[in-house]
């Protein structure tokens, strides 16, 4: 039984690092994005350890709080016998679980207070945020190059999207190039009889119309 507490433990101070982890490289990587892209600075490590060491002391501070809360809940449950009212509403028989949720948000602070004093981690945190922002800042691109270029082999729905075009052609545009062929038609007509028809110029694509040779 003590065995596999200890691997419980260490499953959830892993955890928990995991996620301060992800919180840390998610708000380097926002910060290198704003200094980059919308202040126009070069890259620079050395600029982001003071604030990686800081996410991850505020982190390491906020898993300390949690675990005085769970000492203060502790000691109050201990003296309470009776039936429980709640989720947080805890008794005698918490005080065991209670007492293991201080010890994992102590571990936890002490492992992020070690990594921010880590030259090393630190590094490995910016990098992997640096990281994380070229793939952001690559997948924008690559995202309006499709949208501008429209070219077959980049991209994917090009064939449902040409139908798609085809069929509008078929059901408004076609009609409406007929209809300007009437009027042009008319047009030569009153000419003929000697009265002067509005200009359109021939071969005109009506507006609001496509010209078939978009869909090409």
């Amino acid at each position: 039984m003590v065995g596999k507490k200890r691997v419980r433990t260490r499953d959830v101070v892993a955890e928990g690092l995991y996620i301060a982890s992800a919180a840390t490289r998610l708000s380097l990587k926002n910060t290198i994005l704003v200094h980059i892209l919308a202040e126009g600075e070069d890259f620079d490590p050395a600029r982001y350890v003071p604030e990686a060491r800081d996410a991850l002391e505020v982190l390491a501070a906020e898993a300390e709080a949690d675990a005085a809360r769970t000492a203060a809940e502790r000691k109050r449950a201990r003296m309470r016998h009776s039936e429980s009212d709640g989720t947080h509403d805890y008794r005698s028989r918490d005080v065991r679980n209670l007492r293991r949720r201080e010890k994992q948000s102590l571990h936890v602070a002490h492992e992020l207070r070690a990594r921010a004093a880590d030259d090393v981690e630190l590094q490995k945190l910016i990098s992997d945020a640096r990281d994380a922002a070229w793939s952001e800042v690559a997948k924008n691109i690559d995202r309006t190059l499709r949208i501008e270029a429209s070219r077959p082999d980049l991209e994917p729905d090009y064939d449902r999207m040409r139908t798609a075009r085809m069929q509008a052609l078929r059901l408004v545009d076609l009609p409406k190039l007929r209809a300007h062929r009437r009027t042009a038609e008319a047009q030569q007509r009153l000419r003929e009889e000697g009265e002067v028809p509005d200009v359109v110029t021939e071969g005109a694509v009506p507006r609001g119309a496509v010209d078939p040779g978009e869909f090409e």
